[in-house]
């Protein structure tokens, strides 16, 4: 599984880099072991100019395409951003302006953010929750805030595994369903050939996935409802 970490820290080091590699650290300790997290970290401080000139010209440079791939091929995203007039950081907004708008559609996504005051946790559910609901993204239930004083008191460790585990979860149920044999026993789940006698019979049972059942992803205590079955729903209700 691929985790991609995006983070807006402008300063070095960077408390937000801090919370960023801590998140991605206790998701790999709950990632299973015959599937690690391979992890990859994106500074958004190094594409700076590259971001600005995407705007002007249309074209992203070498380093914010590469960045760019990295966060649309990844299984889950761990994005952290400063605080900045209440909210998140310009930086952090033009990055995922520029991103396609479709790169996110059901894509587990965690949300953290670090402020110098505990009265700017609400960023999360204010404005980083909404703007990757509009992207279509899964949101993990728990976000995770470190304000300054936050930093070796108790709590922040609790916030930071409970959000790990919910996107780990995520992750591995995604990837148990798009790893899924194809359940009418075709070649995905006997190799391509039939039986001796080429009959359905001699054909093994294609196996199940829990996580993929009657068109909606369950991980865990988690169940992600396909955005286009919630329109359908809705429309009906209409």
């Amino acid at each position: 599984m691929k985790l991609v970490v995006v983070s807006a820290g402008l300063s070095v080091p960077s408390s937000t880099r801090l919370l960023a590699d801590r998140l991605a650290a206790a998701v790999g300790r709950q990632t299973p072991a015959d599937a690690p997290a391979e992890v990859q970290v994106v500074e958004l401080r190094e594409l700076a100019v590259e971001i600005a000139h995407h705007f002007t010209s249309g074209f992203p440079g070498r380093a914010l395409s590469a960045a760019l791939d990295a966060v649309t091929g990844a299984d889950g995203l761990v994005v952290v951003t400063p605080v900045f007039s209440a909210s998140y950081s310009g930086l952090f907004k033009s990055f995922f302006d520029v991103l396609d708008p479709d790169a996110l559609t059901g894509k587990p996504v965690l949300i953290a953010a670090t402020g110098g005051s505990a009265r700017h946790s609400l960023v999360l559910e204010h404005a980083l929750r909404p703007l990757f609901s509009y992207l279509r993204a899964v949101v993990v239930p728990t976000g995770v805030y470190a304000a300054s004083e936050d930093w070796g008191a108790e709590g922040l460790e609790g916030r930071i595994e409970r959000a790990a585990a919910e996107l780990t979860r995520l992750m591995t149920g995604l990837s148990a369903a798009q790893g899924a044999p194809v359940a009418n026993g075709g070649p995905a789940a006997n190799g391509g050939s039939e039986g001796a006698n080429g009959s359905e019979a001699a054909r093994p049972a294609a196996r199940t996935v829990p996580a993929a059942r009657d068109g909606k992803i369950r991980a865990g205590e988690l169940e992600v409802v396909p955005f286009a079955q919630q329109l359908a729903a809705l429309g009906s209700a209409g």
